[in-house]
Formats: C-alpha cells, sequence, structure tokens
C-alpha cells in the first residue's frame, strides 16, 4: 500500500480529484497555503495499491496546468510506504 500525497495549484484541484475519481482512485483534499508567494494549494492525499501509483502519478502530470508564476512548480508530489491500513 501507498500514500501519495500531491500538492497542487488550487485551480486544479477540481479537475485532478475529478480524473482521480473517475478512475476509481480515494482521494482526500485538504485546503493548504505555501509556496515561495504563499499562494492556495491543495492537498491530496490518494492511498493506492503499489501497481496504481504510476497510473496516478500519470493523471495528475496530465491535468494540472502549468503556474502563472515561473518561480512556481505545477506540483509536489510524495510517495510514502504505508505500514498500516484500517477502515472502521
Amino acid at each position: 500500500m501507498k500514500l501519495i500525497i500531491a500538492i497542487i495549484q488550487d485551480a486544479d484541484n477540481d479537475r485532478v480529484s475529478a480524473a482521480l475519481t473517475n478512475e476509481k482512485f480515494r482521494v482526500t483534499f485538504i485546503a493548504s497555503t505555501g509556496g515561495f508567494l504563499r499562494s492556495g494549494r491543495s492537498t491530496l492525499l490518494i492511498g493506492t495499491d503499489e501497481t496504481r501509483v504510476a497510473r496516478a502519478l500519470e493523471i495528475i502530470r496530465e491535468v494540472s496546468t502549468a503556474p502563472k508564476n515561473e518561480n512556481e512548480k505545477r506540483a509536489t508530489i510524495f510517495v510514502l510506504n504505508v505500514q498500516e491500513f484500517t477502515q472502521l
């Protein structure tokens, strides 16, 4: 099991989240702020099987847009191992 933490532009949140959920990824959204200009960001938490990580990253790359400010990045993504996963 893997946890993908994707920090994206607020403007991309709806498109990226919809594209991921259309392919049956479960996505949790957290509003966040950060970066050089303290601009609005969306942090997406995506839990998935290791075999589907590449597809999730591909969707994020395809759907997110280039930032208007050249000092910003399209996305910052972390992929973490999940030691334990429980749903109650």
